[in-house]
């Protein structure tokens, strides 16, 4: 796989989603990603999430095929001496650790980020945890679901009928998960300046807070508490949000004036730009009850359908609600060539090119210690080694016939 990571190894020790999501993004970039997991079971990921139960079963699942291409797959366990050896000369072998356990379970291990890289000087250790380190929460167990809770964004979703509501989506994940690679990528251009390794200190709260950033800014300098805005924009201008039209719903993004002027000739309400209640925007938004009704009024007359091409004809930021098949369906999804058209892979490739191009890992995710005897042989071990190792449980069992 080529890529600007292409000389770069992962050692991938990581669960559930945003810790593999970051490794399978560095992936993404060309970096050799080598999954950790323990013997007998894996990552619990690979038995639960998505609604294929065949695939789970078979410790397949499709939320562990989101970010399991393009990787190998050994099965250590850390536990016994020979098992912890294994890990050190990997770690020797690496670049980058990208792990998401506690810290308290590094330091049981004896694998905290002082330990790992006394191991390895040059390595970047990238941790990701809920709460991050050097604070009362550090040990604190998350999942995408408690940090939405906690950060705010579950109490600004929805709206006073309907109380807090959860994104459709584990986006504090994934979005963790691309702080993380993109933290990695600035410790590996920091160490080929310096020649050090380095220690990246991921915190999902934090994540969730960044991605909030301008409604956080506003309460720091305002104290205005935000409140729940169900589908307004968060620009909260009266012409902007999601409207129900015949059938459908199509929401509107107009912040400019020249926007507004632009929905009005769209609408054929040309009228509004002379209403001394709508012409200037202070009158708008002194009057937003009365503009909203006005646009509400105007939209259900026709199928959002019909009114998506009309108004981008004009200028207008709109778009209209689709479901997920419909947006995988949208041209630029396929132009762009975002997502694989190979077996039992995520498809989903990151969201930028560089000089036009983008990779997309290929091939299946592996197995369960798949590759675990290429990887031993990769790291110095010769078949007696391997076949010992097998037997004494450091790895998953290794018949004498598949190492001969």
């Amino acid at each position: 796989m080529s890529g600007p990571l292409k000389s770069i190894r992962v050692i991938d020790w990581t669960h559930v989603l945003a810790g593999p999501a970051c490794s399978y993004f560095l992936g993404q970039l060309g970096a050799e990603v080598i999954k950790i997991e323990h013997p007998g079971h894996g990552d619990a990921m690979r038995h639960r999430g998505g609604t294929d139960k065949a695939r789970a079963a078979q410790g397949m699942s499709t939320a562990y095929l989101t970010q399991g291409a393009g990787k190998t797959s050994i099965a250590v366990d850390l536990g016994r001496p020979r098992g912890r050896e294994v890990f050190e000369r990997l770690l020797k072998s690496a670049d980058v650790l990208v792990e998401n356990h506690r810290p308290s379970t590094l330091d049981r291990l004896n694998l905290s980020e002082a330990q790992t890289r006394a191991i390895n000087p040059q390595l970047i250790h990238c941790a990701m945890t809920g709460y991050g380190r050097a604070n009362d929460m550090a040990d604190v167990p998350a999942y995408d679901i408690n940090i939405q809770a906690i950060c705010g964004l579950m109490d600004l979703t929805g709206t006073a009928d309907t109380g807090p509501i959860r994104t459709g989506a584990p986006i504090i994940d994934y979005a963790t998960a691309l702080s993380g690679a993109f933290a990695v990528t600035a410790a590996l251009y920091q160490r080929a300046q310096t020649g050090e390794g380095a220690f990246v200190d991921v915190s999902m709260l934090e994540t969730a807070l960044t991605l909030m950033s301008s409604t956080v800014t506003d309460f720091r300098l305002t104290g205005t508490v935000p409140k729940p805005r169900g589908n307004a924009a968060n620009s909260r201008s009266p012409a902007a949000g999601t409207f129900a039209c015949r059938t459908g719903h199509i929401s509107l993004g107009v912040n400019e004036e020249r926007q507004f002027v632009a929905l009005a000739e769209a609408l054929g309400q040309a009228n509004w730009l002379r209403d001394p209640r709508f012409a200037e925007r202070v009158a708008r938004d002194e009057n937003a009850a009365a503009l909203g009704d006005e646009i509400a009024a105007v939209l259900v007359t026709r199928d959002a359908e019909e009114w998506e091409p009309r108004l981008s004809h004009h200028g207008v930021p709109a778009a209209r609600l689709r479901s997920l098949p419909e947006a995988l369906d949208l041209p630029p999804v396929h132009q762009r060539g975002y997502l694989s058209d190979a077996p039992d892979t995520t498809g989903a490739a990151l969201p930028f090119e560089i000089d036009g191009t983008r990779e997309i890992a290929a091939g299946p995710s592996p197995a369960l210690g798949a590759d675990t005897v290429a990887i031993l042989r990769d790291l110095g071990y010769d078949t007696s080694e391997i076949e010992a190792l097998g037997e004494d449980g450091a790895v998953d069992r290794v018949e004498p016939a598949t190492v001969g």
